[in-house]
Order: structure tokens, then C-alpha cells, then sequence
């Protein structure tokens, strides 16, 4: 049959030239964007799956620049505190050289006591001068925000981290369910026989002394003969109603304990609690057990530390409160450095961080005072001869300063470092399956694209030759 009204071929041809047509153009498209998908009709599940994780690239993104930028911040703090560190370092030297009264002048004495002022003005200056885009890091502006401590029960609050909720307050119950103890040694004798010399050894946290007595000395005149080395011995003495010898550690804890030895004579008998007389006896204190929100702190004499998800804390216990069985609540209401460590915007994804004042008016604490009280006019300046009470202060300070660091660094390497580390392993992941759901694998599409090219070429000269089919009509006309 031979028509020429419709050319049913050339329809053919020439839909089978525009797919092929259509198929080429996809094809170069994909080589040129790079993408599989470059519209939704391209793989719709496939788009949806890709825009998620998208997303969650730019959240990994995000949380790592986040940490690296907390990174930066807890370095420039740790390096202000590297310098601070260093200062009451050299007050120390500073009162330890002060103590040498007799061996320095006058002149001396106050040309130190200038060095520590000048010291005491370097580290208030860095206390509020340190920042980090433009957000002062070691003023105090940076820690939390209590309400309601009663510094009769805690003589020092340190917290480095805490999970506030949002417009509320994290309550922080402290109980004692084990009083602390000091080291005891009890002599139970009304004094000295009234015909023996008597010696003993006394020895304590800080050092130890000899002690001779005369015949028939009291025990009144015997405990004011040890206190007048209690700062020589960490032990002081303290006569009892019915006539006893008190030998007491001056500090709290298993780390405090008294030895007290007769040397040359039996007459000197001492025992700890419930125990036997002994020539010699060595008793150690106790450290208090302390619950923090229901968990067990770890506890060194009257200092305890807890340290959990929701609050890592340090705290000082009060003597009056140490020793007896009792309950202190306190809460926290805010402030702290929060880090969005996590891709999600989430309270799980979020760290907080204390980062206390290191002026010299919170350096210290109730019990030893404050490292500003070493300056000139202050209670405990070297000028007026207070070094033992100014060393206690200034080793205080370094101890604050030194945990300071210590957590610091500790955020630095266990939190952030490791976060960025199991982040960009994330980011490798996630990209590499959106890159496969995604993104043109340009061996599969050349070859297409070579497929295609041939079918157009072929289907364009199957056209041309369908439309000259028609024209065998002429020859039937013409015979």
C-alpha cells in the first residue's frame, strides 16, 4: 500500500527522534551539572532523601565550626590562666622569701610586699581585660549564677558545668551521711609522774617535734607547749573536761593523721578511740561521705567533687557542717558558657561550662581569706609579718587555678577534640551517601550519553527516509 495523506512512518521517526532527543539532552545535562538529580521529576524519593541529608550536612557543618570555635575560646582562656598561674607562682617565692625576717632588711620586706601588689594588679588586669570576641572570658561574667548557698554550711561553691532548664533552676541538694573526722590521740593521765622526765615524739601533716616535760607537769601546761607549734606540727592539743590530752590534726580527712611516741619511759600512754593504751600511736582523720542531688561525691576531708552529665561540681564543706549529719540545698539559676556542639539545636547537643572569676577578690576562700588581702593594708600583707597565713591563701589560689585548667583542658581534649573527630567522620558518611544518591556517576553517563548520540543520528536519517517513502506514489502515476 502506498498513501500520502498520513506518512505513519515519518509520525514514527519522528517521535522516536524526540525521545531519543530527550534522552541526549538529559544526558548532557547531567555531564554538565554534575547532578543525577537536578529537578524533582528527575528521582523524586531520591530528591527527598538527598535534601535531608543536605540538611544534616549543614548541620555537621555547623557543629564543626561551632567546636573549633569553643576550641578557640577555652584556648585563650587557658592561656590568660597559663599567665596567672605563673604570678602566684612568683608570689609564692615572694612569701617564702618575706618570712626570712631575719636575714632581710626592712627595705626588703616592703620592696616584696610592692612586688606582690604589682602582682595583685597583673591579675586583676587580666581577670577583666581577657576576651574573646568582644566577651570577657575570666571576670566572673562566665560562671554560674546561685541563689540561696548558705555559706555556713559551704564555705566555697565551684561549679564547672551544669544543665540549667530553660527559664527554671537546677536545685543542688548536698547531704552528709558520714561525718568527717580529724586525727585523735587521747592521753588519758592527770599529767607527768612526779618522779620522771617525760619525752615524746609528736608529729603531724606539717612535721614533727620532740617534747620534753618536767616531773609533775600538767596537762594544761603540756597542750599550751603543743600549741605553740601547731603551725610546726598540723596537730594542736586541747585538754577535755575529766583531764584528758587531746592530740588533734589541724585538718580534716584519711590524708590527716598524729603520731604520738614516748621516747625513753612507759609513763606517756595514748590510744586512739576505743583503743588500747601504746607507747606509741598514730590515728588517721576520716573524710566525710557526702550525697550531691542523691549520687556519691568523691570526697577528700571536708572537699567534694561531683561530677555527672547534668553537674560537675566542687565544694568546700564548712567545719561546723562537715562534722555533723545534715542537709543544704542551693540552686542554679543560670549563666555559664553554653556550646552548640551537636548538629540539632537540642539540650543533648548543647555543653555548658563555668569558667569562674580569677580575680584576686575570689581567689581563696572563708576559711584561709582572699588573695587580695595580701595587698598593702590587708590583713595578711608581708609587711605586717603574716606569711604562713599568706602562703595558705596563695596555695589555695594556685589549687583553684590549677583545677581550672585542668577542666579546661579537659573539655579541650575528651569534648571538643573528640566531637570534631566523630563529626567529620559523620560529614564523610553522610556526604558520600548523598553523593550517591545525588551526584552523576560520569561513567555511566557517557556511555548514555554515546547511546543516545548514536539513536539520534539514526533516527534522523530514518526520518529523512520516511519522508521520501511517499514520493514512490509519483512512479505509479507516471507508468
Amino acid at each position: 500500500m502506498s498513501r500520502i495523506n498520513h506518512n505513519i512512518s515519518s509520525l514514527q521517526a519522528i517521535h522516536h527522534l524526540i525521545a531519543n532527543q530527550n534522552d541526549l539532552s538529559l544526558r548532557l545535562e547531567r555531564l554538565s551539572s554534575g547532578l543525577r538529580i537536578n529537578r524533582g521529576k528527575d528521582d523524586p524519593a531520591g530528591l527527598i532523601a538527598s535534601e535531608n541529608l543536605r540538611s544534616e550536612i549543614r548541620g555537621i557543618n555547623g557543629a564543626i565550626e561551632n567546636s573549633e570555635r569553643a576550641n578557640n575560646v577555652i584556648s585563650t582562656a587557658e592561656g590568660a590562666l597559663n599567665e596567672v598561674s605563673a604570678l602566684l607562682l612568683e608570689i609564692r617565692g615572694l612569701v617564702t622569701t618575706s618570712a626570712n625576717t631575719g636575714a632581710l632588711a626592712d627595705e626588703e620586706l616592703q620592696a616584696n610586699q610592692l612586688q606582690v601588689d604589682s602582682i595583685l594588679e597583673s591579675i586583676d588586669r587580666i581577670s577583666n581585660t581577657t576576651q574573646f570576641n568582644g566577651k570577657k572570658l575570666l571576670d566572673g561574667s562566665l560562671q554560674y549564677t546561685l541563689s540561696s548557698v548558705d555559706t555556713g554550711d559551704l564555705s566555697e561553691v565551684r561549679l564547672y558545668g551544669a544543665k540549667v532548664p530553660d527559664g527554671g533552676t537546677l536545685p543542688v541538694v548536698v547531704e552528709v551521711t558520714n561525718s568527717a573526722e580529724f586525727a585523735q590521740v587521747k592521753f588519758s593521765g592527770a599529767g607527768t609522774s612526779a618522779n620522771n622526765v617525760v619525752s615524746i615524739r609528736v608529729a603531724g601533716n606539717t612535721g614533727s617535734e620532740v617534747f620534753s616535760f618536767a616531773a609533775s607537769t600538767a596537762v594544761s601546761a603540756m597542750a599550751a607547749t603543743i600549741n605553740g607549734f601547731t603551725d610546726v606540727l598540723g596537730v594542736s592539743a586541747t585538754v577535755s573536761g575529766t583531764g584528758a590530752l587531746y592530740f588533734n590534726s589541724t585538718t580534716y580527712g584519711s590524708d590527716s593523721f598524729v603520731t604520738v611516741t614516748s621516747i625513753g619511759t612507759d609513763d606517756f600512754d595514748t590510744h586512739a578511740a576505743g583503743g588500747s593504751n601504746s607507747t606509741s600511736t598514730t590515728d588517721y582523720g576520716v573524710d566525710a561521705s557526702v550525697m550531691i542531688n542523691g549520687q556519691a561525691a568523691t570526697v577528700s576531708g571536708l572537699e567534694a567533687t561531683l561530677r555527672n552529665n547534668s553537674l560537675d561540681a566542687e565544694l568546700v564543706l564548712s567545719p561546723t557542717f562537715g562534722t555533723t549529719l545534715g542537709t543544704t540545698t542551693f540552686g542554679v539559676t543560670g549563666g555559664g558558657a553554653t556550646f552548640q556542639l551537636a548538629p540539632s539545636v537540642t539540650t543533648q547537643g548543647q555543653v555548658s561550662l563555668g569558667i569562674n572569676s580569677v580575680s584576686t577578690g575570689t581567689l581563696g576562700n572563708n576559711d584561709v581569706g582572699y588573695l587580695s588581702s595580701l595587698r598593702t593594708g590587708g590583713s595578711d600583707a608581708l609587711v605586717d609579718g603574716q606569711a604562713i597565713s599568706a602562703q595558705k591563701i596563695v596555695d589555695r589560689a594556685i589549687k583553684q587555678v590549677s583545677v581550672m585548667r585542668g577542666r579546661l583542658g579537659a573539655f579541650q581534649k575528651n569534648t571538643v577534640e573528640t566531637n570534631v573527630n566523630s563529626l567529620q567522620v559523620a560529614l564523610e558518611n553522610v556526604t558520600a551517601s548523598e553523593s550517591a544518591i545525588r551526584d552523576t556517576d560520569f561513567a555511566e553517563e557517557t556511555a548514555k550519553m554515546t547511546r543516545a548520540q548514536i539513536l539520534v543520528q539514526a533516527t534522523t536519517t530514518i526520518l529523512r527516509m520516511a519522508n521520501t517513502t511517499p514520493q514512490n506514489a509519483l512512479a505509479l502515476l507516471g507508468g
